[in-house]
Formats: C-alpha cells, structure tokens, sequence
C-alpha cells in the first residue's frame, strides 16, 4: 500500500471508532482518531490506538504451521491445506460431518466475509457442530428475542438520544462500551445525557466508571438481577404504570407475566438483592413518570445462572411499560438490509437442532460452548473428533478451561486460524496464519451492516492499509481452498464453488510475485453492497472516506410492520419462559442460603480487551491481575493489600495477589478475566505475566448450564477465599488449577 495517511475504522469491537493510520515503508507509524468521521468524532480509545503495536509483534505468525510431537514445523500452505483436507475427509467418512465442529470467537464478528465463509465451510460439511463464543456472554439475548420478537437478532436498544431515564442493569459501557449497539465515546454519550435533564442510574456489584457519571448507583447483589426486576414489574403495577391498552395492542401474555410478578415484593426480594424497599420504589417512579424511559442490560445479567429471565422480564417491562418502539424508550433499528425478515424467511439462525450432551437446543444455529468438552469426551454417534478454532481462544474465554484443555488433547484434529499461536493454538496440530484489520478491505460487521444497531446510522468502507509480509491469507480464502482441499462445496453449492475458486485464481493472476493468493474481498463486497442498494465499496471509499450517514432511527417503525413471531405480535409469555420461571422459587431460596457466601464477578479495564492486547508491554505492566476485595471483607479473610489469596470454586482454585477495592459491594469480590497465558508459547510478552484465568473457576457440563440459552455461568457464583497456603510469591504460580 502506498505510504501516507489512510483512512479506516477500528476493528476490535462494537464501536468502529473511524481511524487516521499513517503508513511509512509498509509499517504503521501513526494511529490517530478521525475526527471527520460521521458518527465517532475523533474518538478512539487506547486498544485501537494501539493496536498496530500488536499486529507488528515479532509474535505474528508469519506461516503455516504444523505440530509433530512436541516440536512446531514451518509447512508450506499446499502440505497444509492436503493433510487438512486428507484427514477432514477421513473424519467424516469414518464417523460423520457432525464429528467435525467449529468453535466461532468474537473477532470473527468485527469482519464482514470471515463469519460467512466459515459458516460456509461447515454447511458445505454438512456438520451441525457449530459452538459460538456468544454462549458464553450473550446467548440468553438470542434466545429471548426469537421466543418474544420472533428472531434473535430483534434487539430492541436505549433511544439514548431522547430518553429521559435510563436504568443501567450490570454493563459499564464507559469502560466496555456498549453491547449490540454501537456508540461511539459512551462517557460522553451519558454526559450529555445527564446535561439535558436525563435520569442516568446504574444498579450493579460495583460502583463501576459508569456508575460514577450516573444521578444514582444501587448495589444490587450478584446474580440476583431477575429477583429485582421481578420486584421492579410488582412496583410497576402496582404504582399504575402499566400501560395496559397500549401493551394489549401489541402484545400477547400480559396477565401472565403480571400474575408472575405479583408474588415478588419489593418487601420479599430484599433481603436477597440487597436492594431496600423503598429505593426500589424510587427507581420505579422515576421510571415510571420519565417521558420516555428504558431499561438496559449486558454481561453482568447475561451470565448469570438466569440470564435468559433477567433479560426476558427486562423486555416485558419496557413493553408494559409502554416504551417499545417509542421515542425515548426503546428502538429497534433497521440495516441496509432487513436481515430479520430473510432470516426468518430462509431459516437462517433459526434450526431446531438438539444438543447429543444434554439435549439443548441450538441458538442461533450454534450449541452451547460449556458443551464442547462432554461433545469430545463422550464418546458414541456424532462425537466430536476435530475442531476448527477461528478468531477466538477458547482456553482463556470458557468455562472450566482444565477441563476443556484435556478435551482438546484428545481431538485427532485441531486447527486454529488466527494472528497468534496463543492457549489454544499451542495444543493445535496446525496453525493457519490470518490478515489482521489493517491488512484487509472490510465494511461495518454484520451488526449495524444487516441490523442498525448503531446509536447513529451510518456506512462506511476501508481498504487495507498495509500489505502482509509473510504468508498470512485472509480467512474467506482459507475457508474456501479448505473446501476444495476437503472434497466439498462452499455452502453445498458447486456453482458458488466453482465461481469463486475461478475469482480467485483470476485475481491472483494480478498479484505481485510473491503474493499470497486471495479472493478479490472488494469486489465481493462491492457486489454485497449493490445488492443491498447502497453505494459500490469504490464510491464508499472516494466519495464518503469518513463515513455515509443513513437515514436516523425513528420510533413506531416496529410495532404492526417487523415483529416476527407467528402471530406479529410480541410474545410475552412464551412457554419455554414461564416454565423455566418455576424454578425462581427454588433459586431464591439458594440464594438466601448464600448471603453468608463472597460472590465473584468479572471486571474489565480500559487497557484490555479480552485476552487479545495482553501481548503489548504498556497495557500489562504490573503482570497479573488482582482479586478485588472490600476492605471488610478482606480483614474478615485475614487478608491485606498485596497478600496472596487462594480463591476456590468448584471446579478450581486459583492464587492471585489482592487489591482493596472500596467501590465493590461487600460479599463481591472481582478478578479480570483474560489473563493465564503461561501456557501461551507464541505470545511471548503474556506468556511472562503471571496473572491467573478467572474461567478456570467456573462449572461446564449440561448440569450446570442454563436450560434456555445454555449460557455458562460466569459471573455471580460463590467462592471462598482464604489467605494462600504455601510459597507467597506470586511468580510461583502457573495459572493452572491447584488444590490449595
């Protein structure tokens, strides 16, 4: 690419903060905010401004790789893909396409054609095996929104231009920013909010950034949200809140979930929640009389044990309450192209499998990830023998990570697509090195592309702004020469084969000497655009470098025109709800059991994003990550700021030095996840850290996952915490479970 300063759009998550990226010799010396840009306005925070810092490591891998015993060999791409293809073929014939699974992580999200041609790769196996990285914090989103709206991607979100009062339920978009919805500089965002008059208030474990630039914060004890907004829809009717005539003309099962709530009193969850009667009661009026209001949530209510009903009451209370689809309340935005309506049509997102372990059903086409290791380790019909890995980790990220880790050691075939040898791709028999960001075209992924779910609408189109130096190729190629190399059609279809293998072979006939072979990605997103009656990808890219603003986002544009159940009417009491509702009783009465219990949450800081920026030097100075404590706490555990704590669950224990933390609600403790890389052999700055995985502690299997949406449970669950038995160092601990 030419040297100079290009213009793109970040791509590590939700916000797409538009970026300047000045190239000199093929290197990235300069990433700046774009402050021409549309809709972010010269913001970006520090991960993507730094982001060429981890792409350029040493670390990148640069060739195929495969693993021979203990040992890595460099292979050349043509003996990588044959021996793929050979044993993917020998699988298959051997014991079926279902023995070969694809585990899809969140950086396959922020691309446009990477999640398409994987998902064709494993069509054109005929495999149903597909586990996802949204089942371990966003799955009970999906899994609500197709039994109430009619599809899962129908996520109603905060019209936080206009609303008067919005109650934050476990999200600190100020650090996280925010979840199924892009907005650009979210501290910002709720300042502005604040200054023309708005209600900000955040319930949460913790007195987050975000509860700092809030009119109100209210603990709330972990994984107890639903028992609030149970509590919350008791208030709701009983204030007179209820917008009955208006919810009756849009929805069906208001008496249902009325009669649901009306045994949950204020007066009744309290000693659970931790939350007073009365502040409840406040938070319900101030509700209540805003002229537009909406109650959002994220992670902090989606993992818990009931994420799926903690976001289903959500719903029902903004549809009661009269706020869907209404100006100030809740919106829900369209894309360019009206991805709900020809999903619903073609079944897209929408099959009824069942899970071999557990009998759970799929959301959205995907099983539950705290599956995979019972998939891999019992054995019988449709076993799992390989796995594909593309952008994502899923050692760091899942739930029960020893456990999965011996799962994978015995797959006869694990392959990882990604810019790192990382937890996973080190136990991985080949390794397939990918294009990063900055080095491929891409437009907007697929949230705001397919459904609008952007705070201001917009479209955008990058080119790539340096060229690859070793012999990285982008994932829509690999998925397709894994095709052929496997004996089989991309998406089951020959003809779509047969094209783009004959676009490739065209476009490489015009590449440098050298150069790895590749699909022309801006010309098959050109054709996705042109489909979808928008701009060419050129005319985005010279007419509109900052961004094409679309139309705004206006209230009364769902209600009677996409809602998509059988009969286009919200749902608000579907079956597989209220009977997973009976179980509230028995979960309240464990937690009361539990008060005397420290509850563990996760916590995120604004230097990292997941696992991925770890390997950068600035944004892991201190080498570990802390268990936060309040100080009362950590005087009754006999521990003291700096001491080391063993911290045990179920299914781990875990050594971590500790820090006082005064914001957190006393019972909570909270330690970062992301971290554990010791065992990472191609990171080679994590590898030195010495933090530990916060997902060791938690519990896979079918008996512990959450019966709606099968989402693990992450965050809310009980440990103990003592002062660590043995050598106080923390550089003697591996981040692997021990007994303490």
């Amino acid at each position: 690419m030419a040297d100079g300063t290009h213009t793109t759009f970040c791509r590590i998550c939700e916000a797409l903060c538009g970026l300047q990226v000045t190239v000199e010799d093929n290197r990235v010396t300069q990433v700046h905010p774009d402050k021409q840009h549309v809709a972010t306005h010269g913001f970006s925070c520090p991960k993507g401004l730094k982001q060429a810092r981890m792409y350029d490591s040493p670390d990148r891998l640069q060739y195929p790789m495969k693993r021979v015993g203990t040992k890595w060999l460099r292979v050349s791409w043509e003996q990588a893909l044959e021996e793929i293809g050979a044993k993917v073929k020998q699988l298959r014939g051997d014991n079926g396409a279902d023995s070969l699974a694809m585990y899809v992580g969140t950086a396959a999200g922020f691309g446009v054609l990477h999640p398409v041609f994987a998902q064709g790769f494993m069509t054109g196996l005929g495999s149903k095996s597909m586990y996802a990285s949204a089942t371990q914090d966003c799955s009970n989103k999906f899994a609500v929104a197709r039994e109430v709206y009619g599809f899962p991607f129908t996520q109603p979100f905060p019209d936080l231009d206009h609303t008067k009062c919005l109650i934050v339920v476990g999200a600190n978009p100020v650090i996280s920013k925010w979840s199924f919805l892009q907005v650009p500089n979210p501290g910002r965002t709720l300042q502005e909010l604040r200054e023309r008059g708005a209600k900000l208030i955040v319930v949460d474990p913790r007195k987050t950034e975000t509860a700092k630039l809030a009119d109100q914060h209210v603990f709330i004890r972990p994984n107890t949200d639903p028992f609030f907004y149970l509590s919350f829809l008791n208030e709701l009717e009983r204030q007179g809140g209820i917008k009955r005539e208006l919810a009756a003309s849009m929805a069906d099962g208001i008496d249902e979930v009325l009669a649901l709530a009306r045994p949950w009193t204020p007066e009744r969850t309290e000693p659970v929640t931790h939350i007073p009667a009365a502040t409840l009661r406040e938070l319900v009026k101030t509700f209540r009389t805003a002229d537009g209001a909406s109650l959002y949530s994220s992670t902090g209510v989606n993992m818990g044990t009931n994420g799926s009903l903690g976001f289903w009451l959500q719903e029902c209370i903004n549809v009661l309450s009269g706020n869907l689809d209404r100006r100030g309340g809740t919106l829900v935005g369209h894309g360019v192209i009206d991805f709900p309506a020809f999903g619903k049509k073609n079944g897209v997102l929408m099959r009824n499998d069942r899970s071999r372990v557990g009998d759970f059903g799929s959301v959205n086409d995907a099983f539950p990830g705290g599956l995979l290791a019972d998939e891999i380790l019992t054995p019988g019909d449709k076993q799992v023998k390989a796995l594909f890995v593309t952008g994502g980790n899923p050692l760091i990220t899942m739930a029960n990570a020893g456990r999965l880790k011996k799962a994978f050691q015995e797959l006869e075939l694990l392959v990882t697509l990604d810019l790192f040898m990382n937890e996973t791709g080190s136990l991985a028999h080949y390794v397939l090195p990918a294009t990063s960001p900055l080095e491929r075209p891409d437009l907007p992924f697929i949230f705001p592309l397919m459904l609008g779910l952007q705070k201001k609408p917009y479209m955008q189109a990058t080119r790539a702004v340096v060229e690859t130096e070793g012999e990285q190729r982008d994932e829509a190629t690999i998925y397709l020469q894994l095709c052929r190399a496997a004996g089989i059609n991309l998406f089951g279809s020959a003809v779509a084969q047969k094209a783009l293998e004959g676009m490739l072979a065209v476009n490489s006939k015009f590449h440098e000497k050298g150069k790895q072979p590749a699909l022309p990605q801006e010309l098959l997103l050109s054709m996705l655009l042109r489909v979808t009656g928008q701009p060419g990808f050129e005319t985005l890219i010279e007419h509109f470098p900052h961004g094409k603003l679309r139309e705004a986002h206006e209230p009364d544009a769902f209600i009677g025109k996409r809602v998509l159940t059988e009969s286009k009417r919200v749902q608000l009491a579907p079956k597989k709800l209220i009977d997973a509702a009976k179980k509230l009783d028995a979960d309240f009465e464990k937690e009361r059991a539990d008060q005397s219990r420290l509850k563990l949450i996760s916590k995120r800081a604004v230097q990292t994003h997941n696992s991925w920026t770890h390997n950068i030097e600035e944004f892991v100075h201190e080498g570990t990550n802390y268990l936060y404590m309040h100080p009362d706490d950590a005087k009754k555990a006999g521990l003291s700021d700096g001491a080391m704590a063993d911290v045990q669950s179920d299914t781990a224990t875990v050594r971590v030095p500790v820090r006082l933390l005064a914001d957190l609600m006393p019972g909570t403790v909270a330690l970062p996840h992301g971290w554990g890389h010791q065992h990472a052999t191609g990171l080679n700055v994590a590898n030195k850290t010495r933090g530990v995985n916060v997902n060791l502690l938690a519990a896979d299997g079918p008996d512990r996952l959450e019966r709606v949406s099968g989402m693990a449970h992450l965050t809310g669950f009980n440990v103990d915490v003592r002062p660590a038995a043995g050598p106080q160092d923390s550089t003697s601990w591996s981040g692997l479970p021990q007994q303490a």
